[in-house]
């Protein structure tokens, strides 16, 4: 009986871990500029490095330049521990 408590104890867990995981799923991104301004016309597109996951606003040094990333909607981003560079390059 114990081990059956058990392992209804550990199906239980792991469907929990499954369904947070499907809830976490990733900030979609996207190869050009373009792209993400037609996925999200009223959002401000950001670059991301998927690295660091650190975003960079048009203008900064790394936007578009780093080599893990993407072009991606600012909105989307948030919740998914992104954050935006602080340096200001």
């Amino acid at each position: 009986m114990a081990r059956l408590l058990s392992l209804l104890l550990m199906l239980t867990l792991l469907a929990m871990a499954g369904a947070a995981l499907a809830a976490t799923a990733e900030a979609p991104l996207f190869a050009s500029e373009a792209e993400a301004e037609q996925h999200c016309p009223t959002d401000l597109v950001v670059w991301v490095d998927a690295a660091t996951r650190i975003y960079y606003y048009r203008g900064q040094n790394l936007y578009g330049s780093t080599k893990t990333g993407g072009f991606a909607c600012r909105k989307e981003l948030i919740g998914h521990g992104y954050r935006p560079n602080r340096t200001g390059r």
